[in-house]
């Protein structure tokens, strides 16, 4: 019996690594992507200007570039919170007011 159950909870492990392996692929494609459709306008933008020394670029699409830019970086940490479930627990832990379940039952209780 004790062979028996260890090989269910083995193929549960196997199946619950193939799940996470699944889920890194998938935001790890998401990320790229991501990164590649924000940074291509500034990208574009820099190579016009160096190649095309006559076409005068007005500053909004520099602007608007960079602003994509940067807000792929701003925006990368929220992806990765919202995809995986360990990363969400370690970053509503550190919210200070944010009691965790078991102990706001408790506080429910004595108020």
């Amino acid at each position: 019996m004790a062979g028996h159950s260890g090989t269910g909870s083995s193929a549960s492990q196997q199946g619950s690594l193939n799940q996470l392996q699944t889920n890194v692929i998938k935001t790890m494609i998401l990320v790229s992507a991501f990164f590649a459709v924000a940074w291509l306008p500034s990208n574009i933008v820099y190579l016009i200007s160096h190649l095309v020394f006559d076409l005068a670029l007005s500053h909004t699409a520099n602007y608007v570039g960079t602003f994509l830019g940067f807000f792929y970086i701003s925006a990368n940490p929220f992806i990765y919170a919202f995809k995986f479930n360990p990363v969400r627990c370690v970053l509503v832990g550190l919210i200070p007011w944010k009691k965790p379940a078991q102990s706001s039952e408790g506080v429910e209780m004595h108020g």
